[in-house]
Order: C-alpha cells, then sequence, then structure tokens
C-alpha cells in the first residue's frame, strides 16, 4: 500500500522556520521524483519544490528561491523541505507528491497534506 506521510506544519512567526518531511511506503522512491506542492482555499494547487531521483536536480517556483530547500534522503525514503524566512504569503496546506515509474508506467502519488501558517 502506497503511502506519504506528511509532518512538520504548523503555525510560527514571519521570519520564521519550518522543516516538513514526507515519509514515503509501498513503491520504489529512489527512482521517483519527489515533490511539494501546496494549495490555499480558492486557489489551484502549486508546485513549490522539486528533486528528481538521485537527487542531483531540484526546481523551485520563483517565490521561494533562497528561501526553501529541498532535499532527499533515499534509505529513509524520506523527502524535506526546508523553509526558512517565511511570509505570510507562504500559508497553505502543503501536499508531498511523487512522480513514480514502475514496469512502463509513471504513477502519481499524494500526501495528506499538512498545514502550514505563518502569522505573527
Amino acid at each position: 500500500q502506497v503511502q506519504l506521510v506528511e509532518s512538520g506544519g504548523g503555525l510560527v512567526q514571519p521570519g520564521g522556520s519550518l522543516r516538513l518531511s514526507c515519509a514515503a511506503s509501498g513503491f520504489t522512491f529512489r527512482r521517483s521524483a519527489m515533490s511539494w506542492y501546496r494549495q490555499t482555499p480558492g486557489k489551484e494547487r502549486e508546485l513549490v519544490a522539486k528533486i528528481i531521483s538521485g537527487g542531483g536536480t531540484t526546481n523551485y517556483a520563483d517565490s521561494v528561491k533562497g528561501r526553501f530547500t529541498i532535499s532527499r534522503d533515499d534509505f529513509k525514503k524520506t523527502v524535506y523541505l526546508q523553509m526558512n524566512s517565511l511570509k505570510v504569503e507562504d500559508t497553505a496546506v502543503y501536499y508531498c507528491n511523487a512522480v513514480s515509474p514502475s514496469l512502463g508506467t509513471v504513477y502519481h502519488y499524494w500526501g495528506q497534506g499538512t498545514q502550514v501558517t505563518v502569522s505573527s
């Protein structure tokens, strides 16, 4: 059974930091591209950061470049999002996503989301 379990969300003041974690199971993590998305009410889910298999390439939304860092630990089957210098506009539900190839088919998996609230 595929599972993506996010943790680390919460309430933080502007300028603060949080570290999100996403623990994966049930698919071949090391071959999968992993991403973090976020969504606020009434808006489409947007890509925040992506890291490909092997961890050599990362991509970020312009709005988080220089503040957020995505990383992965293939041994622990976990992807992280370190968020620094948080802004009120970073408030959203953050979702972990996996794009996993298997036997010629590409599967997309989502976690349940974790709330991040940036407020004074």
